[in-house]
């Protein structure tokens, strides 16, 4: 499974204007429902939320990557996030975060949800990913960048 199949220009939301963890929850989950005209917004956000009082998924310097299990959903699905301004998110780090990965798998699935989010790991390792994501203002460049750094990767396995 691709990152770029998972973060399609309709699942990218390159405007976030939440300004605390759980805004940024509800922004995506809208954004996602709207999207695929779902109506499960309370059991995914149920979903994230479960996941996220185990441990912060603010992971490093201004990434965060929510995710949980729901039956909401029939194939891995994401959403990707960008905040110009930052969102308080009790990261690890204490930092803001300003890209937000949100994936969401089937209760069964583990191991896709497990390659996606290793996947992801292994972009997020490079800076230039971050800065080039970060400096997007519209779903479809912001694809584009996530499908060149795959791409690159890819080529190297």
């Amino acid at each position: 499974m691709f990152l770029h199949e998972v973060f399609r220009p309709e699942f990218i939301k390159a405007d976030v204007e939440a300004q605390d963890k759980d805004e940024v929850f509800e922004e995506l989950v809208d954004h996602f429902c709207q999207a695929t005209k779902s109506n499960a917004r309370e059991e995914i956000l149920d979903a994230l939320r479960r996941r996220e009082a185990k441990m912060s998924t603010g992971i490093q310097k201004g990434i965060a990557i929510p995710h949980g299990k729901t039956n909401a959903v029939e194939n891995v699905e994401g959403v990707l996030g960008i905040s110009h301004r930052g969102v308080d998110y009790d990261a690890l780090d204490g930092q803001p975060v300003y890209l937000f990965f949100m994936v969401l798998a089937p209760g069964e699935d583990s191991e896709k949800h497990l390659r996606v989010l290793k996947r992801l790991a292994e972009l997020l390792e490079n800076p230039q990913f971050y800065t080039e994501l970060l400096s997007q203002r519209d779903p479809q460049s912001a694809h584009r960048i996530i499908k060149k750094y795959e791409d690159v990767l890819i080529a190297l396995d």
